[in-house]
């Protein structure tokens, strides 16, 4: 049965309280595996969703951006913003909220806070990558960087990819000590003096930092044969992580090249460096690891389409709950033509 114009005027919100009841109902490590899943099921259907890259507004202290995309019946956006100088404020470098809607009516069904669904699905997508082009075994990941997204992602590869050990280095003793109190007890961790040493033995390599330039986190001779590397910290113009050389040694995978090759890694390079695309590997139309020596790194830059999977996500978990709140988002004339009449009867 339809429903009233009135109760799709209803929009169902969840608050940042919410999520978090969300996430703690579920446990952090089953919802990012349940996030994968959506990813995975929506790179496979990679053909049916609008793509462009992300509209960006850029200022010299970071970058506000929107993230649109549709696959025909649902259409979904996320506001995001990046400011590495926010923390010295006391404040997020990424804060977010997100909508979704049906394409049909074009009305909203969910808008939802974003900014912790950020950090479970940017793991989430750092652990498809990793089940897809790891190598065989991989029990030990080096963690580069301790800042928000730090624990997400070791916890991600633990719960979908089987790491047991993470080696983590960042500038901050501070920060690393932050993130080892957080993980205490569900994973081991190990605090690191140097980037060298965290990457000793580590069969995957993530790094994640925050500030707005062309910084060198790995160079071309910390990197050996074999190694899986999800360079996720780079994410627009003139901000990247690794040496330039180590792009030339690696088999590179990315999410949408128009928009990589703008705020990647391979910004770097030149335009017609060749990568291949994720979802390309996931469906068996390119090759992803194909020897144990091949280096594979996934450039990830964040794409719309996997907050549209959170989105997605989200609101089929909601359903039958109390995890949210109805919220009077639109206006509903009883005649849809007499928008003014309903504002002028309010005031009676």
């Amino acid at each position: 049965m339809a429903l009233a114009p009135s109760e799709l005027a209803i929009v169902p919100f969840v608050s940042v309280e919410n999520m978090m009841r969300l996430v703690n109902s579920i446990g952090v490590g089953p919802m990012m595996a349940g996030i994968c899943d959506y990813l995975d099921q929506d790179f496979r259907r990679w053909d049916s969703f609008d793509k462009t890259p992300r509209v960006a507004s850029h200022s010299d202290v970071g970058v506000i951006e929107l993230m649109p995309t549709s696959d025909g019946q649902h259409y979904g956006f996320k506001y995001v913003n990046g400011h590495p100088k926010n923390t010295k404020e006391g404040l997020q470098t990424v804060t977010a909220f997100g909508l979704l809607a049906d394409v049909y009516t074009g009305y909203p069904i969910l808008l939802t806070e974003m900014t912790v669904l950020t950090a479970l699905r940017t793991a989430a997508t750092s652990a498809l990558a990793t089940r897809t082009l790891a190598p065989k075994g991989a029990h030990t990941m080096a963690m580069i960087g301790s800042g928000a997204q730090s624990e997400f992602q070791a916890l991600a590869l633990q719960e979908i990819c089987g790491i047991n050990t993470v080696r983590l280095y960042d500038v901050d003793r501070r920060a690393m000590e932050k993130t080892a109190a957080n993980l205490q007890g569900l994973i081991q961790v190990v605090l690191c003096d140097t980037p060298e040493q965290a990457i000793e033995g580590a069969q995957v390599i993530t790094t994640c930092t925050a500030d707005k330039q062309n910084a060198t986190i790995l160079t071309d001779n910390m990197v050996g044969a074999g190694v899986h590397i999800n360079a996720i910290g780079g994410d627009c113009p003139g901000k990247t992580e690794l040496h330039r050389d180590i792009l030339h040694r690696s088999d590179v995978f990315v999410e949408y090249p128009p928009q990589t090759r703008i705020e990647g890694e391979i910004q770097q390079v030149d335009p017609d460096f060749p990568v291949t695309e994720l979802w390309q590997v996931l469906t068996g139309r390119a090759a992803g690891r194909t020897n144990d020596r091949q280096i594979t790194l996934f450039d990830g830059v964040g794409f719309a389409i996997e907050d549209f999977s959170a989105l997605r996500y989200v609101n089929d978990k909601i359903q039958g709950t109390d995890f949210f709140q109805p919220l009077d988002m639109l206006a509903a004339p009883d005649d849809p033509r007499d928008l003014f009449g309903m504002v002028r009867r309010a005031g009676e």
